[in-house]
């Protein structure tokens, strides 16, 4: 069985279950996630959790998100994309003369930068009161729906060809990208619905790095030696933790989940404090050069619409809790241990334990 994750090129045409669904029967594995939903329409990066990994699905899931959206102006559709019924449309002439500059669109874009309250759409997978909205949606109800605080980190508007507009859009999760080209269109007075979706990355997982589901296949039954150069360790999801090593005599209380403490634990490096070491594996530093992780990707690198905002807490755990890596002393990682303030000692936060 294959464990860590491995980033999928999802293709239109395909929901998310789909994908996994596939993928299942290609590596011939059960124990497979996806890390959040794409559009059918929508195509880019899929970031799939094999084996152990899967207890990371939701933390992956968290992580900020980039598209690239081609927005079109002078339409309004019922799903807010084209694969709607048309509700309005408005001729060229008046849409040009309603836009007048380059100038106005960007500022229009620009407006929605930072934290900003969204309505989820009637066409998406939200429940209330126990109801998909999209099956309401198909039978013709519509109902209220409450809006969500989401964060839209960046909007840069890349191209301007009336009435397509292309912009590459960093956000929180829990963003549409179909809302959020409509209220676009509101807001220039125009109309707008979403022409096509490109997901370029989750978090530190990279649209360069992507394999379609066929590219998978095809190395699982031509090459599958080379499958696991594909697969990320599920500790390369945490290599901005510093990394504990424990002590051999201390094994038996990893492998149990046992609280820790720091005689148990040493941290390589110039200093022994955990909150300035970090480290990666034995296995993510036979696989990668110095100063890179799996694939050449890193979390330090730029995503092209700006910095990538800084991951969040844990969840259960505050700012000031010291979350560390722990791995035995052949590099094999454990899990997750954290120590918490006014604590003298390491406790098991999530594990993933090695099979043998």
């Amino acid at each position: 069985m294959h464990h860590g994750m491995l980033t999928i090129y999802k293709e239109a045409g395909y929901t998310s279950s789909d994908a996994v669904a596939r993928l299942r029967g290609i590596l011939r594995m059960r124990k497979i996630g996806h890390t959040g939903t794409l559009d059918p329409d929508a195509q880019g990066v899929l970031p799939m959790c094999l084996g152990n990994a899967t207890r990371i699905c939701e933390l992956i899931a968290d992580r900020e998100k980039e598209y690239v959206a081609v927005m079109r102006l002078g339409i309004k559709t019922d799903t807010q994309d084209m694969s709607g019924n048309v509700l309005f449309r408005m001729e060229d002439d008046e849409m040009l003369s309603r836009l007048s500059t380059e100038e106005r669109i960007r500022s229009a874009a620009a407006s929605f930068v930072g934290e900003i309250d969204q309505v989820p759409p009637m066409y998406s997978a939200v429940k209330i009161n126990g109801k998909r909205l999209y099956d309401m949606a198909r039978k013709g109800i519509t109902v209220e729906r409450k809006p969500r605080r989401i964060t839209i980190y960046s909007i840069r508007v890349e191209k301007i060809e009336p009435p397509l507009v292309t912009m590459r859009i960093c956000c929180s999760k829990g963003t549409y990208i179909r809302t959020l080209c409509e209220d676009i269109g509101e807001a220039l007075g125009t109309g707008a619905a979403m022409q096509s979706l490109l997901r370029t990355r989750v978090g530190q997982f990279f649209l360069g790095e992507a394999r379609t589901l066929d590219e998978v296949e095809r190395i699982a039954k031509t090459s599958p030696e080379e499958l696991p150069l594909l697969i990320r360790p599920v500790d390369s999801f945490f290599e901005d933790l510093p990394a504990g090593i424990c002590a051999a005599d201390a094994l038996r209380l990893l492998k149990n989940g046992n609280p820790l403490t720091t005689e148990d634990l040493s941290f390589p490096g110039p200093s022994s404090d955990p909150l300035v070491q970090t480290g990666a594996s034995r296995e993510s530093q036979d696989r990668t050069g110095a100063g890179q992780t799996e694939n050449g990707f890193s979390t330090a690198e730029r995503s092209a619409s700006g910095e990538i905002p800084p991951r969040a807490p844990l969840p259960g755990l505050n700012p000031a809790d010291k979350v560390i890596r722990v791995y035995d002393d052949r590099g094999v990682f454990y899990g997750l241990y954290v120590k918490k303030q006014r604590q003298n000692r390491f406790t098991a936060y999530k594990m993933f334990l090695p099979e043998g």
